[in-house]
């Protein structure tokens, strides 16, 4: 378990320390809001309400030993600059800093952030993404030529295993798991149609009707699966 601290509990930042705790770390809000924090309180480990942009307030928070901490001050240019820079001469090693331009990501960089997030464009282009490629269920760039992508499995897949169907020398992808909706009982023995994942499957394994690939390669070689598709 880690600690973390988000730095502004809008949208974004409230987004991203909920998905915290929900795996299980600790999480220190913290907004000058006090209805934000009030409203926050008891979904964090701690809510704190204060100006972060105040270098006494946010010392005293005690916050100097967490993991990372998140700066969700992007609309405010001037405190998100303010705040990774306190940070930093803090000693936090990790600080993940939201950006709304390249410029104010480069001074961002400059000051301390280890990381920028860019939620607007990021959100644009994976809808881009959506929009553009259909069969594609989820994309995660890795680089600008490496991508891990779930996708449909092509009908000249089913009924073969991976190792017939030779994806690695064929396709050049590495197959690293496999989601298929499977019927289980639940405790009062009534069958239900659940999500099953199968990681690093065998060679053995065989394609079934409705399974969802989650595949690891470059996009030039992912774009041969999807292609197949539309066989």
């Amino acid at each position: 378990m880690k600690q973390f601290v988000v730095i502004g509990l809008g949208r974004f930042g409230t987004s991203v320390a909920q998905s915290l705790i929900e795996k299980g770390h600790q999480v220190i809000g913290i907004d000058q809001d006090g209805e934000v924090v009030e409203g926050m309180a008891e979904h964090l480990t701690q809510a704190l309400e204060l100006d972060a942009t105040d270098e006494k307030a946010l010392g005293a928070a005690g916050i100097e030993q967490v993991d990372a901490a998140i700066v969700s001050m992007g609309d405010n240019l001037e405190a998100s600059i303010l705040i990774t820079l306190i940070l930093k001469e803090m000693g936090i090693k990790e600080i993940v800093t939201k950006a709304v331009s390249d410029n104010h990501g480069k001074v961002l960089k400059r000051v301390g952030a280890t990381r920028l997030v860019f939620p607007e464009r990021d959100m644009g282009v994976r809808i881009a993404g959506f929009l553009s490629e259909p069969e594609v269920i989820e994309h995660i760039g890795l680089s600008q030529e490496y991508s891990i992508v779930e996708i449909p499995a092509p009908g000249v897949f089913m009924g073969k295993s991976l190792k017939q169907l030779n994806v690695r020398a064929d396709y050049r992808i590495n197959v690293v798991a496999i989601k298929r909706r499977v019927p289980k009982k639940d405790a009062e023995g009534k069958v239900e149609i659940k999500e099953d994942i199968t990681v690093v499957p065998a060679p053995n394994e065989v394609i079934n009707k409705g399974d969802v690939l989650i595949v690891i390669g470059t996009n030039e070689d992912i774009e041969k699966i999807r292609k197949e598709n539309g066989k």
